[in-house]
């Protein structure tokens, strides 16, 4: 599909209230058959996300140990992670440590699973992504592990004002990007 009808159905899919400030941009041509264009989704007119570049407003991590040790992160320890814990270690342990356990265990697997999401964002294809949410249902696309299936069905317009507000915990555990593309959705509610 050509850049121009793929960019015409991703804008018929964006929100009404988004429609002036979200903006899908492929400056660079091709010109080898293997080697994708450069793509980016501006805001108000300026480079939020390029996938070919790190060095823009939203956060990227360098390392998992970042991923663990950043306060803006909140994973929340069920009662039975705590004791499936405490069956796996087979002995009195102290209730405060089996939640240090729990939690540093589920921040490692957090971190492994943003940093391969950040991986392949960096690698991806816009337009192959693009395709592939135009032609997947709306619930796959915000369960997704990908960065940028997630941003396109957030500033979706089947996305609708409950959902995007019952989904605040969800967003809180998402890469920095997803939840700044959360924020611009609440925000224009």
């Amino acid at each position: 599909m050509s850049w121009s009808k793929l960019k015409q159905q991703l804008d018929s899919f964006l929100s009404p209230a988004l429609k002036e400030r979200v903006e899908y941009r492929a400056p660079a041509y091709r010109y080898w058959a293997d080697k994708p264009g450069t793509c980016y989704i501006t805001v108000d007119k300026k480079n939020v996300l390029n996938l070919s570049d790190k060095a823009n407003s939203i956060k990227w991590y360098p390392t998992e140990l970042d991923i663990k040790h950043d306060p803006a992160i909140h994973l929340s320890i069920s009662r039975d992670e705590i004791e499936a814990i405490r069956e796996e270690l087979k002995g009195p342990v102290p209730e405060d440590r089996l939640y240090v356990i729990a939690r540093n265990r589920k921040s490692t697997a957090h971190a492994k699973e943003l940093m391969a999401a950040q991986a392949a964002l960096s690698k991806s294809n816009f337009i192959a992504q693009a395709n592939t949410f135009l032609t997947t249902s709306l619930e796959k696309s915000l369960e997704s592990q990908d960065i940028l299936l997630n941003i396109l069905a957030l500033v979706d317009k089947r996305l609708g004002k409950k959902r995007i507000l019952d989904m605040s915990d969800k967003m809180k555990v998402k890469h920095p990007a997803v939840q700044y593309f959360y924020e611009l959705r609440r925000s224009a509610l």
